[in-house]
């Protein structure tokens, strides 16, 4: 008996998505997955682990409202940011008859989730400089239930540009809900859009504590939303989404000195960040390096898949971006210790460049 034939058939036809621990390697210089470089300290302080958890820890929720400007009602906690993906998706779309929209090069999981619960994947392709093709998106909201935005965006590292995202949210007022994915938010905290939902209650904003917040081994997340959207939401949530131990550590991270702790970080990795940029235009294989709000860099290398490997075979794991639409030659350098970044410019000074006549 074939098991596999027992299965549905969109399971059996996935590809899942690549994360960073999947895709192995055997490094000490890890800036692949876009975490902080190096752990942060917490002391565990609940000892009630004989007893099942709130589904929605009241500290983590009142903290994080608090922190996001937003009130409690308007806040959900997930199995990381990527749990709030696949709630909207189960919440908002019927499987076999809606679809979801998304604009690559983006975030993958928004269409390994909706290929998950057997929901179409729309994709409407950005425009040469990453932003939204509004036009084409308009065009093609026939059915579309969930649009998600990433800003900043992954693997690009641009923000999406403000009056778009309006132009979105007006468009898709009544038929859809537009989800403003922010995980990267805490290195650009100006261009959140967490004080539009009283303006738009079909606007959704998910974010992290894997990021800034250096606990992406917490997998903690949030959803921001209206209250008739987050009470949607709790009726498709796991019934204990948070264990003890990560509510305890999330509820610390998002005291006024955790808050603290991690603006310090932000500063220290945007530093870190205009020093990698700098140094990596001045590299012979380098062609371009993309502007980033974030704590990644997107860069065009010369030969960069053999550059890659050659990296990878020195413990340096990078992420290769080739596969993405307008990404070809693109490397995703997570922004590391000023130690880590060194041994990247150090091993990418040692590629050949472009002759003189390749650049003509």
């Amino acid at each position: 008996m074939n098991i596999e034939e027992l299965a549905r058939a969109n399971v059996r036809a996935l590809t899942p998505y690549q994360s960073a621990r999947r895709l192995g390697g055997n490094g000490d210089v890890w800036l692949n997955a876009n975490e902080f470089p190096t752990a942060v300290a917490f002391q565990l302080t609940q000892q009630t682990l004989n007893r099942y958890p709130e589904c929605q820890p009241k500290a983590v929720i009142e903290n994080y409202a608090a922190y996001a400007g937003v009130k409690p009602e308007q806040v959900l906690v997930s199995r990381g940011a990527d749990e709030g993906i696949e709630l909207v998706i189960r919440a908002f779309c019927e499987p076999g008859q809606d679809a979801v929209l998304y604009c690559p090069p983006t975030y993958g999981m928004y269409s390994v989730s909706a290929e998950t619960i057997g929901v179409e994947c729309r994709t409407v392709q950005a425009r040469e400089d990453w932003q939204l093709d509004l036009p084409a998106i308009a065009a093609n909201l026939d059915g579309v239930k969930a649009v998600f935005v990433c800003s900043p965006n992954n693997p690009t590292g641009q923000l999406i540009n403000r009056e778009d995202l309006r132009a979105l949210l007006e468009m898709t007022r009544g038929k859809a809900i537009v989800v403003a994915d922010e995980a990267y938010i805490e290195f650009c905290p100006q261009a959140t859009l967490a004080g539009w939902l009283g303006d738009y209650p079909h606007l959704v904003v998910l974010r992290t504590l894997s990021k800034a917040f250096a606990l992406a081994g917490l997998r903690c997340g949030f959803t921001l939303a209206s209250a008739e959207v987050i009470d949607l939401l709790l009726k498709v949530i796991a019934p204990y989404p948070l264990s003890t131990p990560v509510a305890d550590i999330a509820a610390q991270a998002l005291s006024p000195a955790g808050i603290a702790a991690m603006r310090e970080r932000v500063a220290l990795i945007v530093e870190n960040r205009a020093r990698l940029m700098q140094d990596l235009r001045q590299l012979p294989c380098v062609e371009q390096v993309f502007t980033s709000e974030t704590n990644y860099v997107l860069a065009r290398i010369t030969a960069s898949s053999a550059v890659f490997k050659s990296l990878w075979d020195q413990g340096i794991i990078l992420r290769d971006q080739n596969k993405q639409p307008s990404l070809s030659g693109c490397l995703r350098i997570t922004v590391g210790t000023r130690e880590e970044c060194q041994r990247v410019l150090d091993a990418l000074r040692e590629q050949p460049g472009l002759s003189a006549t390749e650049t003509q």
